[in-house]
């Protein structure tokens, strides 16, 4: 509806300019189509507070916003482009296998419709991503995302999908469903829920419901009783199981909360510390032994779990959910000890008995540890070090997937994360 259509048309008279312009002025304020055009959630907006007791990082909130927006802007600068036409975005991951991955524009579109209100091009660039990711369907589901693509924006590598890059895919859809509506270009809802029915059918082992590593390890499959431990995104799934009403999700949730909470109890109680692979899960669920998939560390805390303190505490901090806090917070107590405090001595990786095996830096590893230290009232000075060392960090152009990382982690310690 136009905002002319808006006002009821009653035969005005030439001496009624006056109460017409009233009239205008009001639909002006009102009228729902209007108020449509921008986000329903922009961010700094703050609509959804965390759950009663989250630290925040010291400061203005304004200010703390601030230092998100100049990440965001360095980090679309660095990986959001249009190098293969069609009206296509894509993010650009240099650092990874390819220069496309299903991960990152599963982090492009949540980034992005998180974003909007901050970034005029907010919605440009989603469906941008929307219409790549639509025309790169894998070969096993085709309501899902093939994993990979060449320079030329080709799928290679088989064409099948990862589940985590479908996760963040269908849970951005659903972002922007709550966001703009589903009336546009895109019926965005209907996209989401087609994405997540595909999840449930291709991604999700029936027997164990854990996800699985793609749509590539089904039944038969040498890997289908292998779960990551990146692929846990418990606040995903709340939001799957609203937009659906499937209580499958419900299942789902509570059985990976259950691996996390007994993960930690079993092979890693000093530190809470994840494996990036959990293996034999229709038996004992435990730790990979040497290399299953990537390499010799995946049953340490590596380049996979390094995520696993932003996501656990995300849900944490946004559902209030007791397992969640407290599996948050057994991460946060080991990082602030093994550390004395200090950021700068965060490692890029661990064994489960929290010995470090690798000496170098990264955000990947750093940044999560500020999304955990929100879920302690003791640590608000630790926070306020993390922010420090985030908010100060530049992205590096090379390093995608540690900006990425970086940039999420700092939306939600800001504040600004929200369950659709």
């Amino acid at each position: 509806m136009t905002q002319q259509q808006s006002i009821r048309r009653r035969g005005l008279a030439a001496g009624s300019l006056a109460a017409a312009v009233g009239l205008l002025a009001t639909a002006l304020a009102t009228t729902p189509s209007v108020a449509a055009a921008g986000p329903a959630v922009p961010f700094g907006s703050h609509q959804f507070p965390y759950t009663a007791g989250t630290l925040k990082p010291s400061g203005t909130q304004a200010a703390v916003d601030q230092q998100v927006v100049t990440t965001y802007k360095a980090w679309k600068s660095a990986f959001v482009r249009q190098n293969c036409g069609n009206g296509w975005y894509q993010v650009l991951s240099p650092d990874a296998d390819h220069p496309y991955v299903a991960e990152g524009q599963g982090y492009g579109m949540v980034v992005t419709a998180l974003m909007a209100g901050a970034d005029p091009d907010a919605k440009k660039i989603f469906d941008g991503l929307v219409k790549y990711t639509l025309a790169h369907p894998s070969v096993n589901n085709s309501a899902l995302l093939a994993a990979e693509q060449d320079p030329s924006c080709k799928s290679v590598d088989g064409s099948d999908s990862a589940t985590d890059g479908d996760l963040d895919v269908a849970y951005g859809l659903l972002l922007a469903d709550k966001q703009w509506g589903s009336g546009g270009t895109y019926d965005y809802k209907e996209l989401a829920v087609k994405h997540i029915a595909g999840i449930k059918k291709s991604e999700v082992n029936a027997t164990t419901q854990l996800m699985l590593l793609g749509d590539w390890s089904g039944s038969g499959e040498s890997h289908h009783w292998i779960t990551r431990s990146s692929d846990w995104l418990i606040d995903h799934f709340r939001a799957f199981r609203t937009a659906t009403g499937d209580s499958a999700w419900d299942t789902i949730r509570t059985a990976h909360q259950n691996l996390i909470t007994s993960q930690q109890s079993k092979y890693a109680a000093s530190t809470g510390l994840l494996a990036d692979f959990v293996v034999n899960t229709n038996g004992t669920p435990k730790p990979a032994s040497g290399k299953v998939l990537e390499s010799s560390h995946d049953g340490d805390f590596g380049w996979n779990a390094c995520r696993d303190p932003w996501r656990i505490a995300t849900d944490a901090v946004t559902s209030g959910d007791a397992a969640s806090l407290a599996s948050a917070r057994k991460l946060n107590a080991w990082i602030k000890a093994k550390t004395g405090g200090d950021p700068n001595k965060i490692g890029t990786g661990y064994h489960l008995n929290g010995s470090a095996f690798e000496s170098g830096k990264d955000m990947a590893f750093t940044a999560p540890f500020a999304v955990v230290a929100l879920t302690d009232p003791g640590s608000q000075t630790w926070l306020d070090a993390l922010w420090g060392k985030l908010a100060a960090t530049p992205v590096d152009p090379k390093l995608y997937y540690g900006a990425s990382v970086q940039l999420q982690s700092m939306i939600v310690a800001s504040g600004n994360y929200w369950v659709p």
